[in-house]
């Protein structure tokens, strides 16, 4: 039977699912006005259930796809007038997109990047995983700031450069679970042809000097991108600025991480300790231009 909930246990349901498995959520939350937490859950709410159906582990290919199929069928429902969608996430999905005046497209992307998850588990080259991104990452940049209100071309570029840079990290620290729990592999092959890294090694889980090179030539790639997208902490104001300097910046500390570590992602995953994070907070919260733009990038040596 389709599952129906009125608009507000729906958007309950989103909130409860965004405080339960996103750990940055109620951070984050500081950083919205309270009219806006609701749709930015539900909106988290689709993105997190695209995910899980594109990953989930004791389904078939097959049997992914169809769901992701019928999960687009189901989001189609918001943006037809006569139409209800079944779910309780879409529900309230449909009430985010209607007060927003959200376009179907970063929605539909997001579910292609999952059926790309089934069909591709290696990229050739560096553009094909950055059209990956296009549809994993940058939609998610486009729809927060469509909620808080800005649509202009300009802010849309340098979101996209944010949220592929914090893919593209995201990819760099995974690389073991990517290829052991996956079978993905994110690092371009002509890349790992150029330095000479086999998937081999990869099984192996050896850090040797080829890899490491491999990995810091893909640390800079991520880093060009952060840089790239500084212009948007520029035109924000305090709050979404906020909120996008949390995330870039722990983005950046998670490349610097990787370096610290001399890039072996096989013995230890880089990721940020808990000082760490209340220490970024206080400097978001206490927000100084320069201090971030110098953080931002990096001492000159290209270092964060």
């Amino acid at each position: 039977m389709p599952v129906t909930a009125s608009s507000r246990d729906a958007f309950a349901a989103c909130e409860q699912l965004a405080a339960s498995h996103y750990e940055n959520f109620s951070v984050l939350s500081w950083f919205l006005p309270r009219a806006l937490r609701p749709h930015f859950s539900s909106v988290y709410a689709f993105c997190r259930s695209t995910d899980d159906l594109g990953d989930e582990g004791s389904a078939t290919t097959d049997e992914r796809l169809a769901r992701l199929d019928a999960w687009e069928t189901d989001l189609r429902r918001c943006f037809c007038q006569h139409e209800t969608p079944e779910h309780p996430y879409l529900t309230a999905l449909r009430e985010t997109i209607q007060a927003y005046h959200l376009p179907p497209e970063p929605f539909l992307r997001l579910i292609e990047a999952n059926r790309m998850d089934q069909r591709q588990q290696r990229y050739p080259t560096y553009a094909d995983l950055l059209c990956y991104c296009e549809h994993s990452a940058n939609p998610v940049g486009q729809l927060v700031l469509m909620l808080y209100g800005y649509r202009d071309s300009e802010r849309q570029r340098c979101s996209d450069a944010i949220c592929t840079a914090l893919q593209l990290t995201n990819f760099w620290q995974d690389i073991p679970s990517d290829y052991h729990e996956r079978h993905r592999v994110y690092l371009p092959q002509e890349d790992m042809a150029r330095f000479g890294v086999s998937e081999s090694e990869l099984a192996l889980g050896k850090a040797t000097p080829a890899f490491r090179s491999l990995l810091a030539f893909e640390v800079e790639r991520a880093r060009v991108f952060f840089h790239e997208g500084w212009p948007l902490l520029k035109s924000l104001p305090a709050l979404p600025r906020r909120a996008v300097a949390l995330f870039a910046l722990g983005g950046l500390e998670v490349l610097a991480a990787l370096e610290r570590i001399g890039y072996d992602v096989f013995t230890q995953r880089p990721t940020l300790s808990r000082r760490r994070k209340a220490a970024l907070m206080a400097q978001v919260l206490l927000f100084s231009p320069t201090a971030t733009k110098r953080r931002w990038h990096g001492d000159g040596n290209g270092r964060c």
